[in-house]
């Protein structure tokens, strides 16, 4: 059987934009596993496993994860690493999309991985959102939030 570490590492392998395998990435996952993108707030469980890579790599199609510690402790790995790819691709936002820049990103990410029994049940991503939307020119529209504060403040 793999070591926890060593199953971690073949799913970095799979989520490559020059490989990405997400079925292959999918059966790395206990049956109930969750993939968790902790900024964002979403889960992703079962067949959405493999949709969430294929959708990020659809917005940057050669994306890398380039690990820069790899610390596993009984059934928890813990990972630093940065997110880097090109914004080729539109990026859905409950607004519209943000059509493609040809802008790099290189975000700062730590991802915690649970096995059981050499699967992963939970893998929950800490990625610098905020870092993201920044290097494809969506930064924050502060203009609007303090317009909006001022709107529920007055009543108006």
């Amino acid at each position: 059987m793999k070591s926890n570490e060593e199953v971690v590492r073949e799913a970095y392998r799979l989520s490559e934009g020059n490989v990405l395998d997400g079925h292959g990435f999918r059966a790395l996952f206990t049956e109930d596993g969750t993939f968790n993108d902790m900024p964002n707030s979403l889960t992703f469980r079962g067949d959405q496993i493999p949709q969430a890579l294929s959708g990020f790599a659809g917005v940057f199609p050669d994306v890398h994860r380039e690990l820069l510690e790899v610390h596993a402790v009984g059934d928890v790995v813990a990972v630093e690493l940065r997110i880097q790819g090109t914004h080729l691709g539109s990026f859905p936002t409950p607004f519209g999309e943000i059509r493609p820049t040809g802008n790099r990103i290189d975000v700062p990410t730590a991802d915690l991985w649970y096995l059981r029994v050499g699967k992963i049940e939970r893998f929950n991503c800490y990625n610098a959102a905020n870092v993201l939307l920044a290097q494809i020119g969506a930064g924050p529209d502060f203009k609007s939030a303090i317009e909006a504060a001022r709107t529920a403040a007055t009543g108006a």
